[in-house]
């Protein structure tokens, strides 16, 4: 009985206490009649029950998100397809998906039955304004039987995956793409054989041409050599992002490292250059390209407890290339530390992350600015979102043109 209460709707609970009391007024009165309706009444709801149990409806369910990564605060558009997979066509549907917390209340829709073989579809739009990974699903749907008295109640187990990035903050290309991209025109030069004696052969691989084999290789080596095609060695950066919680000392400074830290390396990805994700733990393994790398790391990315930045500043070191640092709060030793990542001649440029409300005369930004500056860096300060564009444009408005070995050593102690 408990069972059958609870797939019973509204109409159908009605049924049964109107039933119910016939039958009671029927054989307290008594009254034939009324106590056959009575039991009709009661009879109905029990036996659309039994019917909308035995019912073999088949539904399946596929569920599309447009886009499946989105920044924060943009809408990201669900669609769910239902399809009526059995021979029977079903019932009233009252279709509820999951949604986190987060993400709003959870969609609900009543859709008419759907016929065999059929199917139907319906949207809704989600707006998160939280960076993170957020789970969709799974669909709850209720069948209601022709008569509206039952409702049956089924699960489906897929799920889908809404990544929410930080918001992307649109920057200008520099204004001197000689300096930004390269010497080249393209920001690229290209290396090949010169001849065949000088051919720069590699290891065969399946699936190369037998044309491109290189005999003198071969049989200099004792394995199968191929000539390699032309390559063409890309500007290369480096993105380190500062997640050290002793380096941010609210929230607020940390989501903003983030949001800028996704803003230059969408844009790095825009301009052509391979680029990597190095935080003071190391650099982080590449999954797919760049930007889809940056971004679901950045996604899902929290402050770390690592006291050091001794790892992040060898990953640089070995990686080479231009540098660019999205830094919290730094001390006079570890701004001199991570200054020395500067290699040769290659570009470096810092953010520096500060509050807004600090006193006057104790910007704790002012000390390391100076000590990176004078190794060559190109620093800007940055202390909201909203400046974030603008600190973007000053680290390309002049180039301080001092090598890294020059710098570091007025920066070593007098004897």
């Amino acid at each position: 009985m408990p069972k059958l209460l609870s797939t019973l709707t509204t109409r159908g609970r009605s049924f049964l206490a109107a039933g119910l009391a016939a039958a009671s007024c029927g054989l307290l009165i008594p009254e034939p009649d009324l106590l056959r309706i009575g039991v009709l009444l009661m009879i109905l709801p029990v036996i659309a029950s039994f019917g909308a149990g035995r019912a073999r409806y088949r539904l399946s369910c596929v569920r599309r998100l447009t886009p499946a990564r989105v920044p924060a605060g943009q809408p990201t558009e669900v669609t769910v397809r239902l399809a009526n997979v059995s021979r029977l066509r079903t019932g009233l549907l009252l279709a509820e998906d999951w949604v986190p917390y987060a993400l709003g209340s959870r969609p609900r829709f009543v859709l008419d039955g759907i016929g065999a073989g059929g199917s139907r579809e319906f949207r809704y739009q989600v707006r998160p304004d939280t960076r993170g990974r957020y789970i969709i699903g799974p669909l709850q749907v209720r069948v209601a039987d022709s008569f509206g008295l039952v409702s049956i109640g089924r699960a489906f187990t897929s799920t889908s995956t809404l990544t929410v990035t930080p918001r992307i903050i649109a920057l200008t290309r520099p204004p001197l793409p000689g300096n930004w991209l390269g010497d080249s025109e393209h920001g690229r030069r290209s290396i090949s054989a010169s001849g065949e004696d000088d051919a720069a052969p590699r290891a065969y691989q399946t699936g190369d041409g037998l044309h491109r084999v290189h005999w003198r290789s071969t049989a200099r080596y004792g394995q199968l050599m191929v000539r390699r095609e032309e390559q063409y060695w890309r500007n290369t950066a480096s993105l380190f992002l500062d997640t050290r919680r002793g380096a941010h000392l609210r929230a607020a400074s940390f989501e903003l490292a983030v949001t800028a830290a996704a803003s230059i390396g969408v844009h790095l990805a825009g301009e052509g250059f391979d680029a990597r994700l190095v935080t003071e733990t190391g650099e982080v393994p590449r999954q797919g390209s760049f930007r889809d790398t940056l971004l679901d790391t950045l996604a899902v990315i929290h402050q770390s407890r690592e006291p050091s930045l001794s790892a992040g500043i060898d990953a640089l070191t070995v990686a080479g290339g231009q540098i660019v640092a999205v830094l919290g709060v730094l001390t006079p030793e570890q701004a001199t530390q991570f200054a020395a990542a500067r290699r040769g001649t290659a570009q470096a440029m810092a953010l520096l992350l500060v509050p807004g409300d600090y006193a006057p005369g104790k910007d704790p930004a002012a000390a390391c600015s100076k000590i990176l500056t004078t190794a060559g860096w190109r620093v800007a300060t940055v202390t909201d979102a909203a400046r974030l564009s603008v600190a973007w444009n000053e680290l390309h408005e002049g180039n301080t043109g001092v090598p890294a070995s020059a710098a570091m050593a007025s920066l070593a102690p007098e004897r």
